[in-house]
């Protein structure tokens, strides 16, 4: 038995359908060093007694995450860091300027999907920068290296920050 040309169109077309569901997909390309780092992204900060460290990342676009921090006791800032995390070609740098100071620049050491170390064994102290982002959700960022022959470092914890910016003071009309 023969069946007419028209009947084999639906069967052409699923034919067609179900190649192309079997077909393997087009893999995602590779994510950058740089953009493996989005887990840093927010605005992070740690209250207690008093003080407030503040930590604040913008998203790896066009090869550059830019970052601040500020920490604030008894209502005065006692210290703040300009930060970049910049990708260019094949490397990767941690750049950091405390309290507007000079350049330090850190390259990146290891990477994984939730943490980075950057490393400078030329500079005085630290000679690492190591994040984290906890189980908890939390951000954690620790500063180490050798002082007086010792390993010494710095520890910070920042929850993510869920409070809308704060508006500015409004002046009066003159």
């Amino acid at each position: 038995m023969r069946l007419p040309a028209r009947s084999y169109a639906p069967l052409l077309v699923l034919g067609l359908l179900a190649a192309v569901a079997a077909a393997p997909r087009a893999a995602e390309p590779p994510r950058s060093r740089l953009e493996r780092l989005a887990w840093m992204t927010g605005s992070w900060v740690w209250d207690s007694a008093g003080a407030r460290s503040e930590e604040h990342w913008m998203g790896p676009v066009g090869g550059l995450m830019v970052g601040m921090n500020r920490t604030v006791r008894g209502g005065r800032a006692r210290a703040f860091e300009f930060l970049r995390i910049r990708e260019r070609g094949d490397t990767v740098a941690y750049l950091s300027m405390p309290n507007g100071r000079g350049l330090t620049e850190f390259a990146l050491k290891e990477i994984g999907d939730r943490r980075v170390v950057f490393e400078n064994l030329e500079h005085d102290f630290p000679q690492r920068v190591i994040y984290w982002l906890g189980d908890d959700g939390r951000l954690h960022a620790r500063i180490e290296g050798q002082m007086d022959g010792q390993l010494e470092g710095q520890n910070w914890v920042w929850k993510r920050d869920a409070a809308p910016p704060e508006e500015p003071p409004t002046r009066p009309h003159e």
